[in-house]
């Protein structure tokens, strides 16, 4: 398969099992957990499995970059994908509507684009790119709000959720600089998750840690950690940061509008949640949007 195909091809893969994600994370914190310590549960288990990968696949074991400038490029993106990305999502949830945080998160891929052609050198993209971002964002606020959308404003939770896209759009740019041939995908999803474990510790000096083994014995528990840790952590880091290395950060970063397609279609299957034909058309939206994007120009 040509390299750039089995590229885009993994970022929809990916995409599509972020996407799943919500209804896994939706069961585990409803069985007691907090949401900060579902993230570093999940991110400890996808440690020891990169770490287990390193070990089998004889990749690079050194636990410091190349350089003490690498090294704080690797803590920053431990916390713009890690850490801060899933703490303002999270808390974002406490204080505003979810429909509010799914909208507002998924502007990433926009923001990525407009930081894009703010702070790098020789970025130059075309209408079509841009059209094609608005209509799948369009086609996220159909699938989103379903038809019941009702404006209601809360101001810290709505610019929580705006922290985390644009946490996100930073790290899916600054991931390039390290995606340089030095460093494997491998390398950097261990740095990654790392210090988005590191980064996320000094919350539990003011959310104390609550989690017992009694609760961890659940199977909706441990099933959903495990399947967040290995597949939804482990296996998809890795995949996207060997496709923005491949295809380039502004292309690979708009999949994320795929994000509620797949997500209505788990609550339909998992959670008996109806399958609405704004659904389909918002969906229809996305798609059609990620194909402009994904044929224009960027230079």
């Amino acid at each position: 398969m040509n390299k750039t195909i089995l590229a885009h091809t993994l970022a929809i893969i990916t995409v599509c099992i972020w996407g799943v994600t919500f209804v896994n994370t939706r069961y585990a914190v409803d069985s007691g957990l907090h949401p900060t310590e579902l993230f570093v549960l999940r991110f400890a288990i996808a440690y020891l499995c990169i770490w287990l990968f390193t070990i089998v696949a004889k990749k690079r074991r050194s636990l410091w970059a190349d350089s003490f400038k690498d090294e704080l490029i690797f803590i920053l993106l431990g916390i713009t994908g890690g850490s801060a990305y899933f703490t303002m999502e999270n808390f974002a949830v406490k204080y505003t509507l979810v429909d509010n945080v799914s909208f507002i998160v998924c502007t990433a891929p926009l923001i990525t684009i407009i930081l894009a052609r703010l702070f790098t050198k020789g970025v130059k993209f075309s209408p079509r790119l841009m059209t094609g971002s608005i209509v799948a964002l369009l086609g996220v606020a159909v699938v989103i709000f379903n038809g019941h959308f009702v404006l209601q404003i809360n101001p810290k939770g709505d610019i929580l959720a705006l922290l985390a896209a644009v946490f996100w759009a930073i790290y899916s740019l600054v991931i390039k600089k390290v995606s340089n041939g030095r460093y494997d995908a491998v390398f950097i999803t261990r740095k990654v998750f790392a210090y988005g474990i590191l980064t996320a510790l000094p919350i539990f000096f003011f959310d104390p840690w609550h989690v017992t083994w009694e609760m961890l014995a659940k199977p909706a528990v441990y099933g959903n950690i495990i399947y967040l840790g290995v597949v939804a952590s482990f296996t998809c880091f890795v995949t996207w940061s060997w496709v923005i290395k491949t295809i380039g950060a502004l292309k690979t970063s708009n999949y994320v509008y795929l994000n509620p397609c797949t997500t209505v279609l788990a609550s339909a299957i998992a959670l008996n949640e109806p399958m609405t034909i704004l659904a389909i058309v918002g969906s229809a939206l996305i798609l059609s949007g990620v194909f402009l994007v994904n044929t224009a120009k960027l230079n």
